[in-house]
């Protein structure tokens, strides 16, 4: 699980091949398309390495078309703005010569300021819980073999959900979740890169919220589903090596479209990232 760590590391590890233009590759374990929390991830790396001194407050990106995982991505950054207090970065992901993804990023000079925040749901402890791998033992043999396959690839995010709903045949559950997140491996204090592997994490469970009133699986082969959109905000600092909460709930799905909030909180009670995400429910079939 460590290794898987490092390789998400040198996935956000791009390559810089001229001015403002980056490019990032897939691991081989990418199942059918590019998952949508690495092209978040690796789009804020690109807009970071056109800003000096200065931390990202806030992203919204929209996903539009399925990445490709056998091919790289191009990173487009467009320096939109330098100001005295921020930095703005658009970034647009590449390929086979058409968009797939854009995101717009903001930046901002550390500044002190008037602090306020939500109160942290009280929900057991990541140690008084199952992990994601123990609840999915329950179930081997019960899945096809590539979805088997999937589930059992190592996985760089410790994921550890408090109310958990079953895999093959959910019953119909309050659209609302908590899960406990970490990464496996230490990878220090660097506040872009924790922002980014935050970033990558965000994007998995989130979906699944507007999913549960409903009473389908996406492993059924009844549900479509995909990331429309992505925005993020980042309140405070914090480690990823630590375990946080990411608490869910989605107050509307129609259109064959959900919508799903999260909050983000340190173990201590502090609320670090708000997000939100729009996403295609539909069913299959």
């Amino acid at each position: 699980m460590a290794d898987a760590v490092e390789d998400l590391i040198q996935l956000l590890n791009l390559e810089q091949i001229e001015v403002n233009l980056f490019r990032g590759h897939s691991p081989d374990s990418s199942w059918q398309r590019v998952f949508g929390g690495q092209v978040i991830g690796q789009a804020l790396v690109a807009a970071y390495r056109t800003v000096e001194d200065r931390v990202c407050h806030s992203l919204h990106a929209y996903f539009i078309r399925p990445g490709d995982p056998k091919i790289p991505i191009v990173y487009e950054v467009d320096r939109s703005r330098d100001g005295k207090s921020f930095t703005t970065r658009r970034v647009v992901a590449i390929q086979h010569g058409k968009q797939i993804f854009n995101l717009a990023a903001s930046f901002q000079t550390p500044e002190k300021g008037f602090e306020h925040q939500s109160t942290m749901p009280d929900v057991p402890q990541p140690e008084d819980l199952p992990s994601e791998r123990e609840l999915r033992r329950a179930i081997e043999g019960q899945l096809p073999e590539a979805i088997q396959k999937h589930f059992a690839r190592p996985r760089p995010i410790e994921i550890r959900p408090v109310n958990p709903q079953h895999y093959i045949d959910p019953a119909p559950m309050e659209p609302v979740q908590h899960v406990w997140v970490r990464a496996r491996k230490e990878i220090g204090n660097d506040i872009a890169l924790n922002q980014c592997i935050l970033a990558y994490a965000s994007d998995m469970t989130l979906l699944d919220t507007c999913v549960r009133p409903h009473g389908v699986s996406w492993v059924s082969g009844k549900l479509q589903s995909a990331s429309l959109d992505h925005a993020m905000w980042f309140h405070q600092p914090f480690n990823v090596n630590e375990w946080m909460l990411y608490t869910q709930d989605s107050p509307s799905a129609s259109g064959a479209r959900g919508l799903n909030r999260g909050s983000i909180y340190t173990r201590d009670g502090r609320l670090v990232a708000s997000v939100a995400q729009e996403g295609l429910i539909r069913y299959h079939g």
